[in-house]
């Protein structure tokens, strides 16, 4: 029963990072590929690739840069603070509202 729950819930994940991409103008399977998908996610908040060295290496570092990579992705969707909060604390409810929501990419923060 978890496994297909938990199935479930990594199919959403990838449409969701999917539309993500699609709407900053990326092609929505590189949303599927482990590691591509962080340097495409950087590439949306218009920070170097060399990032994902930091976010996957240095502890404490990767936590700050994290939040950091949130807010501009917000950012880049003309959102603020409050929503940069939401994808922190509950990413599951909004991420599924910046896909799906009418929130159009703007630019790299």
């Amino acid at each position: 029963m978890y496994g297909l729950l938990y199935m479930v819930l990594v199919i959403f994940s990838i449409i969701v990072m999917w539309m993500i991409f699609e709407k900053a103008g990326q092609a929505g399977w590189k949303a599927i590929i482990p590691i591509y998908n962080v340097i495409v996610l950087l590439q949306i908040v218009g920070k170097p690739w060399w990032w994902l060295l930091l976010i996957c290496f240095i502890p404490i570092v990767n936590i700050i840069l994290s939040i950091w990579v949130f807010n501009l992705l917000a950012k880049s969707f003309g959102k603020g603070v409050g929503f940069t909060i939401g994808l922190i604390i509950l990413p599951f409810i909004f991420f599924p509202i910046l896909a799906f929501g009418k929130a159009s990419y703007t630019k790299p923060a």
